[in-house]
């Protein structure tokens, strides 16, 4: 089982992804909803906010995880945290994807808003409040939830989607590199500022989630390094991407689907050395955009229409 399955229940599939669900969350959940008893005149209301909760963490995943696939991406797995969600997204390497494969999760929350607003300021003159008080009650607390899911999470801080937006905005003008950095330093200096909120508050689940932030800001500065090194290294001359015309790089930055062996596919003409399997097409670890390898090479036998993968440092 994959380590990213691990600890998880299966809960459905739905245009082909998947969504898990964490044993951790049963906890939170059950300390949540004990927290908030009183709030209602019976804990099922609470029970059903906290579903709610759950509901509108599972619309914004796959409103990331769709948006993937429309950029031509591939994305077929979400798991919920009692922190969050995470989709499991791997657009093209092009900042114009990335962003809006980060962008149409928080539109999720953008456009169940005005809906949720509506219901409870329509809701007030009709007499909810005093007929139904449960159910208003309810209404008023999803929209807060909503609403506050959406400002949190466009903080600019890395790697909440505020902060990844804002580094496939600055991929545009600075790169993939230098933008992922900038982006991971502005994010420790959030996440500092949301620690020290946290102490003050004394927020235990505000520190959990910074605990994660921090953590999420070093693994991306390290990618952003790695990725660093690879502007100075040294290049196939001869060979230019038909996408973008760069050239491409020198080393095993390639995986052979079939046998796992990295490889340099144009060292060694788009075959793997490992199990001799001959590729069609070469994907640009520049753009991320896959040709024919007839349009990289002069010549080259075609056997499959497979891809060798890209070798990437992980997110």
């Amino acid at each position: 089982m994959s380590r990213l399955r691990q600890g998880t229940i299966h809960l459905f599939t739905i245009s082909g992804i998947d969504l898990y669900l964490h044993y951790s969350w049963f906890v939170v959940a059950a300390f949540e909803i004990s927290d908030r008893v009183g709030s209602y005149s019976s804990p099922v209301w609470n029970v059903l906010e906290y579903l709610s909760l759950f509901v509108i963490v599972t619309l914004h995943e796959y409103g990331h995880a769709l948006a993937c696939r429309q950029v031509g991406g591939k994305a077929d797995r979400i798991v919920l945290w009692p922190l969050g969600g995470a989709a499991y997204v791997n657009p093209p390497l092009r900042p114009g994807a990335t962003l809006w494969s980060i962008v149409a999760g928080p539109l999720v929350n953008v456009a169940l808003a005005p809906m949720l607003v509506a219901l409870v300021l329509f809701g007030k003159p009709l007499g909810w409040a005093q007929e139904i008080p449960n159910a208003y009650a309810l209404i008023r607390a999803v929209a807060s939830i909503d609403i506050a899911l959406l400002v949190f999470n466009m903080l600019p801080i890395y790697p909440l989607d505020g902060g990844k937006i804002l580094w496939s905005l600055l991929w545009f003008v600075m790169g993939r590199a230098r933008s992922l950095m900038l982006v991971t330093v502005i994010g420790f200096l959030g996440a500092a500022g949301l620690i020290i909120f946290a102490v003050t508050s004394g927020s235990i689940w505000l520190g959990l989630l910074c605990g994660f932030l921090v953590l999420n800001c070093w693994t991306g500065m390290r990618v952003a390094l790695a990725l660093s090194r690879r502007v100075g290294a040294a290049r196939h001359a001869e060979f230019a991407c038909p996408s973008c015309q760069a050239a491409p790089l020198v080393g095993e930055y390639w995986l052979c689907p079939k046998c796992r062996n990295k490889f340099d596919t144009f060292a060694s003409k788009a075959v793997c050395p490992a199990c001799a399997a001959v590729f069609a097409t070469t994907a640009c670890p520049e753009c991320g955009s896959s040709n024919p390898i007839g349009q990289w090479m002069a010549s080259s036998p075609v056997v499959t229409s497979e891809v060798p993968r890209l070798v990437e440092p992980s997110l």
